[in-house]
């Protein structure tokens, strides 16, 4: 049985950990991957009077289609903005306006950008596992400390680095499914 301090110790790494993985659920929805997805936007900045602010709170974004998203910027005078932030954004995509809506028709992606969306997935995903290893070896770090200095003992410390591994576990075997994932979505023509 874990005691107090044992048990805080493995869900404040439980927490780091969950964190990794949700952000890298986050960044991988920003990869343009043949089909439109208003995520794509997600890091595009537009100069509003003078402040970088992201595209989706200057606008609403829309997938009329599959292949089509439809920026409706708040203010008409944002367009020209709009347009510029998603050019030099290089998410890929160019946008057209009929003086209201700014349209961007998403491409089919090439089999070379394929592969450089996967070789990118792949790394997003092994940066994922550091963070978590290095969370894992927090936690031991933390468990030895506790067992040095603050009287915790031998057995409870152990049994709380086999739970620390077992969280660990989980979690990289979450992200490699979340890469997989991708990597299918990706692949899928």
């Amino acid at each position: 049985m874990l005691t107090e301090q044992a048990k805080k110790i493995v869900e404040n790494i439980d927490a780091k950990m969950q964190e990794a993985v949700l952000f890298l659920e986050e960044d991988l929805k920003t990869y343009r991957v043949g089909k439109a997805n208003p995520s794509i936007f997600k890091n595009v900045m537009v100069s509003y009077y003078g402040t970088m602010t992201p595209i989706g709170q200057v606008s609403s974004i829309t997938t009329p289609d599959a292949k089509t998203l439809a920026i409706q910027p708040w203010e008409r005078s944002l367009i020209a903005a709009i347009e510029k932030a998603i050019i030099d954004s290089n998410v890929g995509l160019t946008p057209q306006n009929n003086g209201e809506i700014i349209r961007c028709t998403v491409p089919a992606l090439t089999e070379e950008r394929r592969r450089e969306l996967i070789k990118k997935a792949k790394a997003s995903g092994e940066n994922a596992k550091i963070v978590v290893r290095n969370a894992r070896r927090d936690a031991v770090d933390q468990l030895r400390k506790a067992q040095k200095n603050d009287g915790l003992s031998e057995d409870t410390e152990k049994e709380a680095e086999e739970e620390v591994q077992k969280i660990t576990d989980k979690n990289i075997a979450t992200i490699d499914e979340i890469v997989a994932a991708k990597e299918k979505e990706i692949l899928t023509v």
